[in-house]
């Protein structure tokens, strides 16, 4: 039987493993998991560290996720409060830019560990690449400089100054951005990450039309991987779909894996990029509150049948809540075991 690193191995060496790797996005659960608040959770490296380990050793799943909430890397670049939930991620509680002077006053230090918030991340980080010892690959996760402003400024006020405001402004706001998401790729990279999921979701087909992506997202994305190279990245949707800028991404950034949205078609999407790339296919992870276990394995079925009919394929999921009831979850994923077998492949030992 093959571990997830060499299941993620045989598929960037363009091989078949034993069976399709399956990625959980877990992340609240694991509070749950320590019986800790989701505040003391998100206090110390070592309680994220620890609930991500339980939880992949108790759902057998094929990554292990160093990731906390979106919303710290607000806080690294001057957020002052967040807000915590009971029942879910923290949020943003404090908007950085409230006026053009903000966008002048941001800085990203030259070192991120200096932010207490961002060391307790490596931190896990480094504990989960420890702990792994080379049998299951760690994710970093980074929000992409063209989304990054939206938790900065709010939804809003971001889409219209990049639709309608000043030019100048919104680049010096997306350089400030760039330089951050850059500089974090490096420091998770250094502290054990094997995989970055670069996150964009505003710049999905879901939010502008493929004109506007190619003007103000595209260029961004190619400017957030200049520095470090696109080797080992993820494109992550952010729960936006992406099938009709898939295309304009290879070619450019060239990114070689990408996470779909549950309504992108995954046959569609192997079409657009050719047989190179690695392709994440997701399920509707908000449906899986409610759905019973025979609904949850039709789906994980028609998933999977899409997804090896296409090959270089990786199940996945977006962000699960925490209302997913736990029975549903271990459906969820030994259906995809159990669909996701190879008849033919190299079996590693």
């Amino acid at each position: 039987m093959m571990t997830g690193m060499e299941r993620f191995g045989a598929l960037m060496s363009g091989g078949t493993p034993d069976r399709v790797p399956i990625v959980c996005n877990l992340l609240d659960q694991g509070a749950r998991e320590l019986g800790l608040s989701i505040l003391e959770y998100y206090s110390r490296g070592e309680h994220v560290a620890e609930g991500q380990l339980r939880m992949r050793e108790k759902y057998g799943y094929d990554t292990l996720t160093g990731m906390f909430y979106s919303a710290l890397e607000a806080e690294v670049m001057g957020c002052r409060n967040i807000i915590y939930a009971d029942d879910g991620p923290p949020n943003v509680g404090h908007l950085v830019i409230n006026a053009p002077r903000d966008i002048k006053r941001l800085h990203v230090p030259d070192d991120l560990n200096e932010h207490p918030r961002f060391r307790e991340l490596t931190t896990c980080i480094g504990l989960l690449k420890k702990e792994a010892q080379g049998r299951f690959p760690v994710l970093g996760v980074v929000t992409a400089s063209f989304s990054l402003p939206a938790m900065l400024m709010g939804v809003g006020p971001w889409m219209e100054l990049f639709l309608n405001g000043d030019p100048a402004l919104r680049d010096e706001l997306l350089e400030t951005c760039s330089l951050f998401c850059s500089r974090q790729i490096a420091a998770l990279r250094e502290a054990g990450a094997d995989l970055i999921v670069y996150v964009d979701p505003l710049a999905s087909a879901t939010f502008i039309q493929l004109k506007k992506f190619r003007e103000l997202a595209l260029p961004w994305i190619i400017r957030d991987l200049e520095a470090h190279g696109p080797a080992g990245v993820i494109f992550f949707n952010g729960g936006g779909r992406i099938n009709p800028i898939l295309a304009d991404i290879r070619e450019h950034a060239g990114i070689g894996a990408y996470y779909l949205n549950p309504y992108d078609d995954i046959t569609e999407a192997r079409a657009l990029l050719g047989s190179n790339s690695l392709i994440a296919g997701t399920i509707n992870d908000i449906r899986l509150i409610d759905w019973s276990p025979d609904e949850i394995e039709r789906e994980v079925e028609k998933i999977m049948l899409a997804g090896k009919r296409a090959g270089g394929f990786i199940f996945g999921t977006l962000l699960m809540p925490c209302g997913i009831p736990e029975e549903n979850i271990r459906a969820l994923v030994a259906a995809a075991i159990r669909h996701g077998h190879h008849a033919e492949s190299v079996v590693c030992r």
